[in-house]
């Protein structure tokens, strides 16, 4: 749309710029993709009077749908990355969980309630904190457990994520609160599944990112896996 159809990112170009672990957020990212294919013709971005908010007006008319209040884009067919039983399972074991997201509200409401069919899930999201890898939504995520289910203040914290951003959250928040456990667990998402060879570079990445372990999907992360993490 904004390089007036010359450009349609690949996978791979995606991965590579959410590598870089600044571009969390899908419309800055949008943007800045368009900015560098403008450079690579030898453009410059301050030339382009690319609209910001015309740009994410169109990329939520994609993943939303066109009429604001009934949605039909992308979001109301997207593969869901885990069932409500898994979070059941992780509840009967007593382990506390919630959300910090780099999407709207509305729109991680809409999967984790609509979708999922959860009730009133802890949730920080876009308008609520700083975008990752600045680590203060995960903080607050963290209070809001803490005040709902009456927990101490040092129990180990793992936060599960599948790009470089969700990992070095986790890296920074450790420098702040170093006397608190923080585990980063990297999540391979279903793209980077295969080839192996594609998989084990996206792996590597976490990895060197700062991840303890990457696994293949969410729900990997059970009650056992998650107890031989802190032990």
């Amino acid at each position: 749309k904004f390089t007036e159809g010359a450009y349609r990112p690949s996978v791979e170009d995606v991965d590579r710029l959410k590598g870089e672990g600044l571009w969390n957020n899908d419309w800055e990212a949008s943007r800045e993709m368009v900015y560098r294919h403008y450079e690579g013709m030898g453009r410059s971005r301050d030339d382009l009077n690319l609209d910001y908010q015309e740009l994410v007006a169109f990329f939520q008319s994609r993943y939303r749908g066109p009429d604001p209040h009934h949605w039909t884009g992308y979001i109301c067919h997207e593969p869901l990355l885990m069932e409500a039983t898994y979070l059941d399972q992780l509840t009967k074991a007593g382990i506390p969980w919630g959300f910090f997201s780099g999407a709207t509200r509305g729109s991680a409401s809409y999967v984790l309630e609509k979708r999922l069919g959860l009730q009133t899930p802890v949730l920080v999201a876009m308008e609520d904190a700083p975008g990752k890898p600045d680590p203060t939504g995960l903080f607050d995520v963290i209070r809001l457990l803490e005040e709902r289910h009456s927990l101490s203040a040092d129990i180990p914290v793992i936060y599960a994520g599948d790009t470089v951003a969700d990992m070095q959250t986790v890296i920074q928040a450790r420098k702040q609160y170093p006397s608190r456990s923080w585990i980063g667990v990297g999540i391979l998402p279903p793209h980077a599944q295969t080839p192996f060879e594609y998989a084990e570079a996206y792996a590597e990445k976490l990895r060197q990112a700062g991840s303890s372990i990457v696994l293949g999907n969410i729900e990997q992360l059970h009650p056992n896996q998650i107890l031989s993490l802190i032990v």
